[in-house]
Order: C-alpha cells, then structure tokens, then sequence
C-alpha cells in the first residue's frame, strides 16, 4: 500500500498556532482533528483538564468534509454482532452529546431521530431486503430492535411523491441524521470554550515514548502527553508503525450529490437520500475502490446516484444540482472499527472507523472515559486488531 504522506513539512513557512492553554505535558492528546478525532478530544476534555489535538488541517484526506450525515443502526453488524450493539449504544448517547455540546457552546448539531429508511425499487430488492434484515438480526448476540418492511402504500403514507417504481422500503426507529458540518463546528467551538488546544498545520512525522511520556515531532517542534489517540483515518496506518500498532485500513472513495434548497419534503431520511435541517438534499451511496485519489469525482457515478434519487422521488428531477463532491472512507480489512491500545506503548490508543457521525456520542462519551482509565474492558475485544490474526491462522 502507498504511503499517505511523506515525511515532510506539507504547510511550508505557514505560521502554525502554539499551544495557548497548556505548555507542559498534555493530559491526553488527540492526532487527527475530524469528526472521530474531535469527538474523542472533546470526551477527554470532560475528564481532564489539559488535552490537544494536532491536526494536519485541509491538506489531509479528511473524510469529515464529504461525510453523508447518517446516525444509522440499520443494517450496521452483519458478520460483527457486537458492531451492531456499539452502533445501537452510540445512537443511544447521541441525545446527551447533542446536549452537552448545545450547553457549552449554544450550537444545535442538526440531531433529528425520528427513524430511517432503505428503499427497494424492484420485486428481487424487496426479498433480498427481507433476508439481509433477518439474517443480521437473527446472528446469535445480535442486538435487537424493531424493524419493519413497507409496502408501497405503508411508504406514501410515510413519504408522500414516491415515484412509481419504488416497491417499498425497510423502516427503523432507531435511526436518524445529524449535520456533520454543525456538528465540526460545535466540537472545534467547544474546544474554544473549554481551553482544549487545538493545533492545525502539526502532522505528526514520528512518536516516541520515554519515561511514560509520549513526544509527538511535528514541524512546528515536539509536544508532549502521557496518553495519545491516533485518530488520523488513514495515517493511522503510519503513525501505528510508530507505537507498536498494526493498522490495516484501505481508502474507498464515496460521492455525494448536492441539489438545491427546497422547502421541507422529507422528514424520515433514506440511507441513500436525505434533506438536511436548512433545506439542502444529499445524494449518496458509492462505493469505490479507487486507492488515494481524493476529491475526484465522475458523471457515470453521478449519474447513475442521481438516476435512483429521481426515481425514488420524482420531484427531484426539477431541483437543480448545486455541487458535488468525493471523500475517501477509512475502511478497515472486514469493514468494522479498530479500538486498541499499544501492548508495546501503553497509553496509545487507536480509535478508527468509517462512521464517524454515528459513532461520535460513543467516541466521545464511551472511547475518552476508557483511555483516560487507561484500559479498554473486554467487550471492546472484538474491535481489536487480533481478529485478524485470528483470521490469517485459519
């Protein structure tokens, strides 16, 4: 696999922020400043009192900034039951983040839980649903909530304008959106409020441990922290090298179409097709194995997420498209996230997924309060690397 970066300055002779709170040896450090890394920051800040994040800035293949917005459980476990409970709890908490961060910063993140769909446009997508959903909650450990399957008439009742081709679609409560540029906004506002040290324009070229305190060498000098969290996505491959972690993540690039605002049309979010709190539409849903080309994007994808949109709901084919977009996912071997600590430097941790907005409450409120405590329990077992040993054994 390709390197990410070279081990150069990226930001040249650009003035990069000093730490402005704390200029000792950081409680907690974070490497990675999107949405998992920031979550994670802002949960270690309500335990202790100095913590930083060391960011690269807009130069990093950030997949914050091209993130669909989903708090999804639905169809999250296939293969990984105990992913599906993480999803369900991480849903769960997203009521009490919301609230934490709107009491510290007067910022509301777009939070609405009000259930979610998966559309099927034909008779063999309508079966092939209904087995999928089963089969996932029917693995023994598997989480469980109620789930149901549409028919055309039960989705009009919901969604009125479904286009004639749409079949039915599977509905949960348990799923929702946030809007994850709300949601950025409010973690990087409260590290403002709450004196986290925030230091774009750091990428992180090597780590050391001595004595128990990790130095992190960026181009703008060492910091120091008794605990650090490689939250970087796709780096996190490099810098695990560095304390002892094997991280296997791969970039699969997704895009996203964004039409116009409209008046307030669809209040229960599709997996594919959603309208934010403003108004604004998303289209999404590719997946890409495209290696680390970010930010390009094409009219046969485009097209083809555009078709299905316009069929799902007819009205659209009148909504213009103002801009579109790519961003690489951080995809781990089989898919699922990768939570553990450095068995050769104790106090690094990784935290690293593909679903940084449905996982933020549990990055924040569960992941932080564990590093802190400085171990991960055993239900987080799953989530380690070791399964893919495991996996090559066989």
């Amino acid at each position: 696999m390709s390197e990410i970066k070279k081990d150069v300055n990226p930001v040249g002779d650009l003035p990069a922020p000093r730490p402005r709170h704390h200029k000792g040896v950081y409680d907690a450090l974070v490497i990675g400043g999107g949405l998992v890394g920031s979550a994670v920051a802002f949960g270690l800040r309500q335990k202790v009192d100095h913590v930083a994040v060391l960011d690269e800035g807009d130069i990093a293949f950030r997949a914050s900034r091209g993130n669909f917005g989903l708090v999804w459980v639905q169809s999250k476990g296939m293969g990984m039951p105990a992913y599906g409970h993480w999803t369900m709890s991480s849903q769960q908490l997203w009521p009490e983040l919301a609230g934490l961060l709107q009491n510290i910063t007067g910022l509301e993140v777009g939070l609405e839980q009000k259930g979610g769909l998966h559309p099927v446009l034909t008779d063999q997508e309508y079966e092939e649903r209904i087995k999928f959903m089963t089969t996932l909650l029917s693995q023994p450990g598997m989480v469980q909530y109620d789930w149901k399957m549409l028919d055309r008439k039960e989705l009009m009742d919901l969604v009125p304008g479904i286009g004639p081709e749409v079949r039915g679609a599977t509905w949960t409560s348990v799923d929702g959106v946030a809007n994850p540029l709300k949601m950025l906004r409010a973690l990087h506002t409260a590290f403002d409020r709450q004196n986290v040290d925030y230091l774009p324009l750091h990428p992180v070229g090597d780590i050391e441990q001595k004595n128990g305190v990790f130095e992190m060498t960026t181009p703008h000098g060492v910091i120091k922290a008794h605990k650090v969290v490689l939250a970087s996505g796709l780096n996190n491959q490099k810098l695990g090298e560095k304390v002892g972690l094997a991280i296997p993540v791969r970039p699969q690039r997704g895009q996203i179409v964004v039409l116009e605002r409209t008046r307030r049309m669809l209040h229960t979010p599709f997996s594919t097709l959603r309208q934010m709190d403003e108004g604004t539409w998303l289209i999404g849903d590719s997946q890409e194995e495209a290696g680390y080309v970010d930010g390009i994007v094409g009219l046969p994808v485009l097209a083809t997420l555009a078709d299905r949109a316009v069929r799902t709901m007819p009205a659209l084919k009148d909504v213009r498209v103002v801009r579109s977009w790519s961003a690489l996912r951080v995809m781990s071997k089989d898919g699922f996230p990768i939570y553990e600590q450095s068995q050769s430097h104790p106090g690094a941790f990784v935290a690293t997924c593909h679903s940084g907005v449905t996982l933020a409450a549990a990055h924040a409120l569960r992941i932080a309060p564990m590093v802190i405590e400085g171990a991960l329990p055993e239900v987080m077992s799953p989530f380690s690397t070791r399964r893919f040993h495991v996996q090559q054994a066989a």
